[in-house]
C-alpha cells in the first residue's frame, strides 16, 4: 500500500511539473523579429510617405505601437545588428566575438526554436575555412539560412564594383604601371637600348605578377568570396544567385513557421532588401513611382505581408509579439550612374556611415501583439534597438548577463503605456570607435538635446552627403571637429538645421556641460577590447574562406529552382 502511495505521489509530482511546463511554454509569446537593410525612415508610408506603396508596414503600425524616435546603435550594418543581438554598444565588444551572449541564446535557453534567415553579416570563421565560430548556430540559433555576409554589387552580375572602388582603382593603375615598365625593359633588352640582366626583368615581372594576385584575389573574385547561400553549417549557393534569394528567403520563413507553430520559437528575418544592387523579381520592377528602388522597397512589404499571412494562417497572431526596423538610415550616396540607388531618410539629416545626425540612425520601429499591446499608438520617447534584447528577455522570462553592462531597456512598460517616459537619459552615438554625438533626453522639461562632437565633411561642399567617396569616414581629414559641439534641441529642431549657441540659448553652458559630464561616466564603464572590425579583421584571408569545394574552386547550388511556388 505504501509502495503504491509513493508511485502515486511520483505521478502527481510528473502531472504538475508537465503542466507547470506547459503553462509557462504557453504563456510565452512566440517572437517575430523582421529587420529591413539600408531603409530610410522617410520610405514608409506611416512615417511619412504617401509616394511608396507599403500597406503591410502599415498595417503591422495601425494593428500596434509606432515608435517615431527610434534610434540604431550604429550607422552601418555589422556594428548596428551585433548590438541589436546583444543590447550592448559596438564599443564594449568590438563586434560580436564567440563570448558574447544573443538574445537568441537567452530564448533557446528557455526552450525556445530559434531561426535567422536571410543576413547575418557579422563573420564566420576565426582560425580556420570551416571552425564557424563566429557562425549564427554559435550564437543561439538552432536554423540558419541565408548570407553569412551581405549582399554588395559584385554579387550581380554586371553591376559596377562596389567594395573599395578607389582602391581598386589604385591597384589597377599600379598593376598598369608594373606591366608596362617591364614590357619597356623587356623591349629594351631585345633592342639593346638598356644593359639590363634578365634576372632583374624576371624578378620584377614576378614581383609585379605576385602584387596582382594578391589584390586581385580579392576583389576579383567577391561573386564567389562574398555572396554565398548557406543552410545551417553547409553551404547551398556559391557563388549565390540574387535573382531567386528572396523567394528562398520568403519560402524558408513560411516554412520555419509552419514546422514550429505549437512554439514558442524566435523567428528573425533579416531581408536583403534594400541593400545595393536593388535585385527585385520580374513582379514588382517598374512598379513604383521612385524607380529600381522603391520597387525593391514594394517588393519587401509584400514580403512582410507575406509572412505576417503565414502567422494568422496558423492561427498565431495574438500569440505572436512582432517587430519590424531597419539596420540603420538608407545609403543616401548610392547611385548607378545619374539614377540614386538609395533610401530617403524623410527631413533628417544624413543617412547610412554617418555616426551622429539623425538620418543614419532614426529607424522605424513598430511592434504588434494583440491584446496586449495597444493598438493604432504612437510613441514619441527615444528607444533603442538595443532594446530588443531585454525586452524578448523579459518576454521569454529568461536571465541576462549579470557579468557585463547591458545598454538596452525592457520596452514592455512603455509599449503598454505603463509609463510615460523611456528609461533611457543619455544615448551615445558612435561612428566606428569614435564617438561623435550624444542625445541627451531630459525628461523633467521635455526636452531633448542633442551635442555633436564630431561631424563628416560633405563632398561636394554644399551637398548633403559624401558623394565623392561614397561614403563618410568617422576620422582623419573627412571629419570636422567641433569645440564646443554643435548643440541642438531636436524637439523644437528634428532636421538638425539650427545649432544653438550662447547667444541663442542660456542654457548652453549648462547643458554641453552636463552631456561631458555623462560622457565621462559613459568612458569609464568602457573597458579594451579586441576590435573585430579592424582594417585587418576585414582583410580577406584565404585561410578563412568558406568553399563548398577544394578551395580555389568553389562554386555549387544546392537549390536548384525552388523559387517558382513563392514568386
Amino acid at each position: 500500500m505504501r509502495h503504491m502511495k509513493l508511485q502515486w505521489n511520483w505521478l502527481a509530482i510528473l502531472l504538475v511539473s508537465c503542466l507547470r511546463t506547459y503553462a509557462s511554454s504557453a504563456s510565452k509569446p512566440n517572437i517575430l523579429l523582421m529587420m529591413a537593410d539600408d531603409l530610410g525612415l522617410g520610405d514608409v508610408g506611416c512615417y511619412g510617405n504617401d509616394t511608396l506603396r507599403t500597406p503591410n508596414i502599415d498595417q503591422l503600425a495601425k494593428e500596434g505601437v509606432k515608435l517615431t524616435q527610434h534610434i540604431s546603435a550604429a550607422p552601418l550594418c555589422t556594428p548596428s545588428r551585433a548590438a541589436f543581438l546583444t543590447g550592448r554598444y559596438p564599443i564594449r565588444s568590438g563586434g560580436l566575438p564567440p563570448n558574447e551572449t544573443t538574445f537568441a541564446r537567452i530564448l533557446q535557453q528557455q526552450g525556445y526554436t530559434t531561426a535567422l534567415i536571410g543576413k547575418w553579416h557579422q563573420g564566420v570563421n576565426c582560425e580556420s575555412h570551416s571552425d564557424h565560430c563566429h557562425h549564427p548556430l554559435n550564437h543561439g540559433f538552432d536554423y540558419f539560412y541565408g548570407m553569412p555576409f551581405t549582399l554588395v554589387n559584385e554579387c550581380q552580375v554586371g553591376e559596377d564594383p562596389f567594395l573599395n572602388i578607389q582602391v581598386q582603382a589604385k591597384y589597377w593603375l599600379y598593376s598598369q604601371i608594373i606591366a608596362l615598365t617591364v614590357l619597356t625593359l623587356l623591349i629594351g633588352k631585345l633592342t639593346g637600348l638598356f644593359l639590363v640582366k634578365w634576372k632583374a626583368i624576371i624578378c620584377f615581372a614576378l614581383c609585379g605578377f605576385l602584387f596582382f594576385i594578391s589584390w586581385f584575389s580579392s576583389y576579383g573574385f567577391v561573386r564567389y568570396w562574398n555572396c554565398i547561400l548557406m543552410r545551417n553549417h553547409d553551404i547551398s549557393e556559391q557563388p549565390m544567385k540574387p535573382e531567386r534569394a528572396a523567394s528562398n528567403i520568403l519560402k524558408e520563413a513560411i516554412s520555419f513557421i509552419e514546422r514550429n507553430k505549437n512554439g514558442p520559437f524566435l523567428l528573425f528575418v533579416s531581408f536583403l532588401h534594400v541593400h545595393t544592387p536593388l535585385v527585385t523579381t520580374e513582379k514588382f520592377l517598374g512598379k513604383s513611382r521612385h524607380g529600381l528602388y522603391g520597387d525593391n522597397v514594394e517588393e519587401m512589404d509584400w514580403m512582410v505581408g507575406r509572412i505576417l499571412d503565414a502567422i494568422d494562417k496558423a492561427g498565431l497572431k495574438n500569440n505572436t509579439f512582432t517587430y519590424f526596423t531597419s539596420d540603420h538610415g538608407g545609403h543616401l550616396e548610392a547611385h548607378k550612374q545619374n539614377a540614386p540607388l538609395g533610401g530617403w531618410n524623410g527631413i533628417y539629416k544624413g543617412g547610412k556611415a554617418m555616426g551622429g545626425w539623425e538620418g543614419g540612425i532614426r529607424v522605424p520601429g513598430i511592434f504588434r501583439w494583440p491584446g496586449v499591446l495597444p493598438a493604432d499608438t504612437v510613441i514619441d520617447e527615444p528607444t533603442s534597438l538595443m532594446d530588443i534584447y531585454p525586452t524578448v528577455a523579459h518576454l521569454a522570462a529568461g536571465k541576462m548577463p549579470q557579468d557585463r553592462v547591458i545598454d538596452g531597456r525592457n520596452l514592455m512598460p512603455l509599449l503598454q503605456g505603463k509609463v510615460q517616459h523611456s528609461e533611457h537619459e543619455f544615448m551615445f552615438h558612435y561612428c566606428g570607435l569614435y564617438l561623435h554625438a550624444v542625445r541627451w533626453h531630459q525628461k523633467d522639461s521635455g526636452a531633448l538635446w542633442k551635442a555633436h562632437y564630431t561631424t563628416p565633411i560633405f563632398q561636394p561642399e554644399g551637398a548633403g552627403g559624401c558623394y565623392i567617396s561614397g561614403f563618410c569616414n568617422c576620422f582623419g581629414e573627412d571629419v570636422t571637429h567641433h569645440d564646443p559641439p554643435l548643440l541642438f534641441d531636436l524637439s523644437s529642431d528634428p532636421a538638425e538645421i539650427k545649432p544653438l549657441s550662447l547667444a541663442t540659448e542660456p542654457l548652453f553652458d549648462t547643458v554641453i556641460s552636463r552631456i561631458e559630464r555623462a560622457v565621462q561616466e559613459h568612458h569609464r564603464t568602457l573597458t579594451p577590447v579586441p576590435q573585430q572590425l579592424s582594417p585587418y579583421n576585414n582583410m580577406w584571408k584565404p585561410w578563412l574562406q568558406p568553399c563548398c569545394g577544394t578551395f580555389p574552386f568553389c562554386w555549387c547550388d544546392k537549390e536548384g529552382d525552388s523559387d517558382q511556388k513563392i514568386i
